[in-house]
Parts: structure tokens; C-alpha cells; sequence
């Protein structure tokens, strides 16, 4: 059986049991393969998008092309789990300890509760990382299904992820960085890229999280006095 066919059981094995999934978008590589995989298979498809700053422009060019390629979606976006850690803990802003930190399973069950939709596909893969190959491999004999979470790319590689999207004519999604995984967050990578293609959305983010300012302003002052 090869990779493509593995996923594709496991989206059969879920297909007999229900006609409607979410799935953890991204709108990264691993994402949008499993959206393109999983969409001609279910009637109802419920796209949950995590932010750290809600509304950035160039995350909503994205949603829109979603929306235009697989018009039968959903799309919601919700705050990213891992903001109840940044704004309790005060990375860049004013810390409180009030608020409740969550998982992502938590954001996964408030989801299911929302849309009364059982099954949650994610697009983790084994060769990202050990702990999700050891984490992956507790599910490998039952099509990658756990309590409800799916995951049919477990045992793709990134080098299957790229042929697929190239094969299907996918657009590549925006690369911060340099590495493979990075993606939108408080770092000085997003930061460089959304100042030079983004402004708007920098001005945003500096809203939320005013002291984020340094991020730029240490660089380039490092980078100023490196030229001297």
C-alpha cells in the first residue's frame, strides 16, 4: 500500500462512520493536502483556523482562496491554544494570571461541542518530529484514529507532502523562514517577513502585543551597529 493509499483508508475508514469532519487548517503545506484529500469524501467540512492576532490580511487572503477553491467549507477561526500561555505568562504585553491555560485538545473539544461535528482530522506527520513519531505510532494499526482525532498523513514525509502538492497544482502557502515548520508567531522571522510584505499586518500585531515593538527594533540595531 503505498502513502497516498494509507491516507485514503484511513478517510474511507472515517467516511463509513460520518459525512461531516473538521479539520485544524493551518493553511499550511500538511493542512491544505489533507483538505484537498479529505474534501470530493464528506458532505460537511469545517475548516478551524488557530490565530494568535485575529483578522491578518494576508492569513485572510488565504481563507478566501480556501473558500473559492472548496466552496462547500466552513471556515472559523478561533484564538490559538497556545496564546492562554502568552498572555498569561506576558510575553510581550501585560501578563495575566487569570487566564486558563489550554491544549489542543481542549481547542478540538470546544470545536466538536460548537459544530456538533465528531471527528477532528490533523495533519501531523511521524518524520516531523520523535515525540510525534512516538506519539503516531500508538495509533498505526487503527487507520491513524484515536478518540476521534485523525491523522491520514502520519506516515508521510515532506518530500510526499510537496510531490502531492505539486501533482494537484497546489500553491505553495507563505514561508516565513527558513525552517520548514515556522509559521505565524512572535518571532523575529514573521516579524522580518511582515515587515517587508506585510506592514499592515505588523501594525496589528503590534496592537495586541505592544511591547513586540523590540523584536524589530533590537534587530536592526544590531544589525546597525554590526555595520560599523
Amino acid at each position: 500500500m503505498t502513502k497516498q493509499e494509507s491516507a485514503l483508508d484511513s478517510i474511507n475508514f472515517i467516511k463509513e462512520k460520518t459525512d461531516e469532519i473538521i479539520i485544524m487548517c493551518s493553511l499550511g503545506k500538511d493542512s491544505l493536502v489533507v483538505l484537498d484529500m479529505v474534501y470530493p469524501h464528506f458532505k460537511r467540512i469545517v475548516c478551524v483556523f488557530m490565530y494568535f492576532v485575529k483578522d491578518l490580511e494576508h492569513i485572510n487572503r488565504w481563507v478566501n482562496w480556501v473558500k473559492a477553491k472548496y466552496p462547500k467549507v466552513e471556515f472559523m477561526q478561533v484564538p490559538h491554544w497556545n496564546l492562554t500561555y502568552i498572555l498569561r505568562s506576558g510575553l510581550y504585553c501585560t501578563p495575566n494570571p487569570k487566564i486558563k491555560l489550554l491544549k489542543l485538545a481542549d481547542v478540538c473539544v470546544a470545536m466538536r461541542k460548537k459544530t456538533g461535528i465528531d471527528y477532528v482530522f490533523l495533519g501531523m506527520k511521524r518524520a516531523d518530529s520523535m515525540n510525534r513519531r512516538l506519539f503516531l505510532d500508538t495509533y498505526k494499526d487503527n487507520h491513524y484514529e484515536n478518540n476521534f482525532m485523525v491523522y491520514p498523513l502520519a506516515d508521510w514525509t515532506q518530500k510526499d507532502v510537496l510531490a502531492y502538492m505539486k501533482m494537484h497544482q497546489l500553491p505553495e502557502p507563505v514561508r516565513y523562514g527558513k525552517q520548514a515548520s515556522g509559521g505565524v508567531g512572535l518571532n523575529l522571522e514573521f516579524f522580518l517577513w511582515c515587515e517587508e510584505h506585510c506592514p499592515n499586518d505588523l501594525e496589528k500585531i503590534y496592537k495586541a502585543f505592544p511591547m513586540s515593538r523590540r523584536i524589530l527594533l533590537e534587530y536592526h540595531y544590531k544589525e546597525g551597529k554590526n555595520l560599523h
